[in-house]
């Protein structure tokens, strides 16, 4: 079983240095707002640690991950994801299938956008966000590691 990291960009590119820039676009993580899901590696989370400041991570659940895929992941054309794509394309039964072979690592989602617009696009939360977004989230901010909390936070952006 893999540990899904969910990312999501918070903050803009200016006044950022330009080895932040390089390593968000590493992540293609280009604008505000964009959201990507990796497996919980060293590599990445050395990136996400250097890119801390601008971005916000934690282990997304399947719940959040499949509606995430239904309501804001588009084909390559544009069009919503549905079940018939999914097994014209992939060749997997429907998206809740495609969910379980993503924890189990078959596939990743990073790697398939010859299929998907990627990075996934959100909307701004609903409510705002709680805190600053130049503070981390462990002194009531927004920025750096939340955890399971980061399936709230996304809930919120859909």
């Amino acid at each position: 079983m893999v540990e899904l990291l969910g990312i999501i960009r918070i903050r803009g590119w200016a006044k950022a240095p330009w080895y932040i820039n390089e390593t968000l676009e590493m992540l293609r993580l280009r604008y505000n707002f964009n959201t990507m899901m990796y497996p919980k590696t060293s590599q990445i989370l050395g990136m996400l640690n250097k890119v801390s400041p601008y971005v916000t991570w934690g282990e997304i659940d399947p719940d959040t991950l499949k509606l995430l895929i239904i309501k804001r992941l588009e084909t390559a054309k544009g069009d919503k994801v549905s079940d018939s794509y999914v097994k014209e394309v992939l060749k997997i039964e429907n998206i809740d299938t495609m969910v379980k072979q993503l924890y189990e690592g078959k596939i990743y989602l990073h790697k398939l956008d010859q299929y998907f617009k990627l990075p996934i696009r959100l909307h701004p939360p609903k409510g705002g966000f709680k805190g600053s977004v130049k503070r981390p989230y462990k002194n009531k901010g927004e920025f750096g590691y939340r955890g399971d909390k980061i399936n709230e936070l996304m809930r919120r952006m859909m």
